[in-house]
Parts: structure tokens; C-alpha cells; sequence
């Protein structure tokens, strides 16, 4: 795909490596929609990445918002200008990256049912509710549009501890796998990504930080090697990790 004057939806965009994932996408003169909750934040990436970041202040599990969201963005007259032809009625988002996700750590006794509950809104089933809304949208292009969701190592490897993180990552794991062999003949990639641990705030809140961390730029230009592959050319699962996780002989 070339990137150049594409329209892009990024989730989680205000931080981590969502905030990476935008500004590569503007770098290569990609429109980025940027959701994320916190306003403030958002409007500072606007400042640093210029005005094809748009800055989408929303909670992905508000369901009802986020479908008038896309209905007033991507429909009728008041479409996204970036993305529609002359008569005003938008073409859609060419790319869609699911990234937005928490994490509840604690013991299967120990952990509240409202923290899974929390985990499972919001690492999965906003996945399902956005993508449903973009793929009739992609389906009617004439161009290979893709879905890259953001998964972990934690959707490979069960660990003791993290069992609901665990959950709804082997859950985005097959219902990309599902999503990939359903979209495909409409020229509609998915990619599912299981990245490791990345110096982020993610592990900062939650521990295991080391020097040897992947850097969230690292994990947004694979995702832009990803986007930029021949039409004709997926891989819709990759696994990436820091090569050496510990210092030797730690």
C-alpha cells in the first residue's frame, strides 16, 4: 500500500506505542483519526504531528458513541474530506489498528470480576464492535485496505497471574486468525501483532522493566513495513521481542 494520502484509524493513540504508530503514519503523509480518552494528550500529539493527526476524544467501549462517531465521519456530506470523493460520500478508513488495551494483573482468587470484565471490553470486544462498523466500508473499496490489531506475547504464552490478560489476548489472536480467512477475497489484510516488552508506560505501571526493553518507534516502523507490502502480499501474524531480555548473567 502507499501510504501517501491514506486514511488511518489508530485506537489508544495518546500514548505508548499508539502515539508511535500516528506519527509514523504522518511521516508518511497518512490521515491518522487518533482515539484515545484523554484530551489533553491527544491535543499535544496534534501540536507535535501538524494537522493530519485528528485528535478523537472517545472511550472505545462506549459503543453508541463511537457508531455516530464513524457515521458522522465517514458518511454522507460531512465525511472525513481526506477520505471522500467528489459527491461527499466517504470511501472509509484504507487502515485500521486496533491498539487500544490494559492490563488487570493479580491471582484467579484475587482478581475482581470487574477487572476481567473491564479486560474483556475493552481488549476485545471494542475490537469487534469498531472493526464491524469499518469493514462494510472497506469491503466496498476498490483498493487492499488492512486491519492490524494489536495483540501481545501474552495471546501465545499463558503466565501465571495475568490469566484475564491472557484471556482476551488468545481471544484477539483467534478472532484475527477467523477475521483474516473471512476478509481476504475482499482484498481487506489482517495482521495480528504479539509484540514483547516495549519501553512504554504499560510496563512501567506494571513491572518488569529491563535495559533491554524494544523501543515503541522500533514496533511502529514493523508496523509501517507492514502496511507498505505489495497488495498481492500478507503476513498476518508476527512475533517481536527484545533480542537479549536481561543482561547477561542476570
Amino acid at each position: 500500500m502507499q501510504l501517501e494520502g491514506k486514511t488511518a484509524i489508530v485506537t489508544g493513540a495518546s500514548s505508548g506505542i499508539g502515539a508511535e504508530f500516528s506519527k509514523a503514519l504522518t511521516e508518511k503523509k497518512c490521515r491518522v483519526h487518533g482515539i484515545a480518552r484523554r484530551t489533553e494528550r491527544l491535543e499535544k500529539l496534534r501540536s507535535q504531528l501538524g494537522n493530519l493527526f485528528i485528535p478523537v476524544t472517545l472511550d472505545v467501549n462506549d459503543y453508541s458513541a463511537m457508531e455516530r462517531w464513524v457515521t458522522d465521519t465517514f458518511h454522507g456530506d460531512n465525511g472525513d474530506p481526506g477520505s471522500s470523493p467528489e459527491n461527499g460520500t466517504s470511501t472509509g478508513p484504507d487502515i485500521l489498528i486496533n491498539n487500544a488495551g490494559l492490563g488487570m494483573f493479580g491471582a484467579i482468587d484475587e482478581l475482581p470480576p470487574e477487572h476481567w470484565d473491564t479486560m474483556m471490553q475493552t481488549n476485545l470486544t471494542s475490537v469487534f464492535r469498531l472493526t464491524r462498523l469499518i469493514v462494510p466500508m472497506m469491503k466496498a473499496s476498490d483498493t487492499t485496505n488492512h486491519i492490524v490489531n494489536i495483540s501481545s506475547v501474552a495471546g501465545l504464552l499463558g503466565n501465571p497471574n495475568i490469566s484475564g490478560y491472557n484471556a482476551t489476548k488468545f481471544g484477539l489472536r483467534g478472532f484475527s486468525e477467523a477475521l483474516m480467512k473471512e476478509l481476504r477475497n475482499f482484498r481487506i489484510k489482517v495482521t495480528c501483532i504479539y509484540p514483547g516488552s516495549i519501553a512504554t508506560g504499560f510496563f512501567d505501571e506494571h513491572g518488569g522493566t529491563h535495559p533491554n526493553m524494544m523501543q515503541g518507534s522500533d514496533v511502529a516502523n514493523t508496523v509501517i513495513h507492514l502496511l507498505e507490502t505489495p497488495d498481492n502480499f500478507l503476513i498476518d501474524e508476527i512475533t517481536m521481542r527484545p533480542l537479549i531480555p536481561k543482561p547477561p548473567g542476570k
